[in-house]
């Protein structure tokens, strides 16, 4: 029983220093985590903010608040593991080889990673945009750091790898503040070409039309049983649909009205008897 008390009085002797040094250093390490960790959600939070007051695109803000936010926490933790002694050169050494495993591994999402940060740099497009890439056309929802959240006219929403979408066309609807309407189709062989020209710019006589430039009325074509004209009004960009069915419908019935036939395809076939 005395030796077992003596040796308890030696292991508390070696260890106790040991116990209290790293217990100190635990947790301060553990207070620093949950201060620093505090202290990031908390900045990351007043960027937003800070962008929200400078009226910065809201797709702009998720991809900085949580790219800042992974980049703050990792090198909390880095810090963190150094207080309590931990050798921050072979931990970091740790991270480099696991995230070159992680790399090779996850080729695809560091590509879109990359294509998130072009995307960003580079603004082809912006939330709220109307664009067309990799087959798909709809409203930019959101820009996060692997894709891009589009919604469709029919409201489904589709997700589209950054990656994909930074190395592809992009045809961006929204970019400018006009753009042109133009309103095809076919008239009579008889109809009068002039006649058809003033039908067609007095539809253009619309308070949503562009003065400069003027609308203008082109033949197009001559085609195999009508002479193919073009109405080509400029607007403004929130305009182009509706102006764009309204002066389809219209101009069908003006042209009517005026005696002006849209005839459909047709052959004349000739038949030869033999003799």
């Amino acid at each position: 029983m005395e030796m077992n008390v003596e040796q308890l009085v030696k292991m508390s002797e070696t260890w106790l220093p040991v116990l209290l040094n790293y217990s100190g250093k635990l947790t301060l390490a553990l207070f620093t985590l949950l201060i620093g960790w505090w202290l990031i959600n908390t900045l990351t939070h007043k960027v937003g903010s800070l962008l929200d007051s400078r009226k910065v695109d809201r797709a702009l803000h998720s991809f900085i608040g949580s790219l800042a936010s992974i980049v703050l926490k990792v090198l909390l933790l880095v810090s963190v593991a150094s207080m309590i002694g931990v050798e921050t050169t072979s931990f970091i050494a740790v991270i480099g080889a696991a995230g070159l495993a992680i790399g090779l591994a996850l080729q695809g999402s560091l590509a879109n990673f990359a294509g998130g940060v072009l995307i960003m740099l580079f603004r082809p497009f912006r939330a709220g945009d109307w664009i067309e890439g990799q087959g798909v056309a709809g409203s930019v929802d959101s820009i996060q750091i692997f894709h891009t959240t589009l919604k469709t006219a029919d409201n489904k929403v589709v997700i589209v790898p950054n990656g994909s979408l930074s190395n592809g066309h992009i045809t961006n609807y929204s970019r400018e503040a006009t753009r042109r309407v133009d309103i095809n189709l076919g008239i009579d062989y008889a109809s009068d070409i002039k006649k058809a020209r003033e039908v067609l710019l007095q539809i253009a006589e619309d308070p949503r039309v562009q003065r400069d430039p003027a609308p203008v009325v082109f033949v197009t074509g001559l085609g195999d049983s009508a002479v193919n004209l073009s109405l080509r009004v400029w607007v403004d960009t929130a305009d182009y649909w509706p102006v764009t069915f309204a002066f389809t419908e219209l101009a069908k019935e003006r042209l009517s009205e005026a005696g002006i036939g849209i005839p459909f395809p047709q052959r004349v076939v000739h038949l030869l008897q033999s003799s």
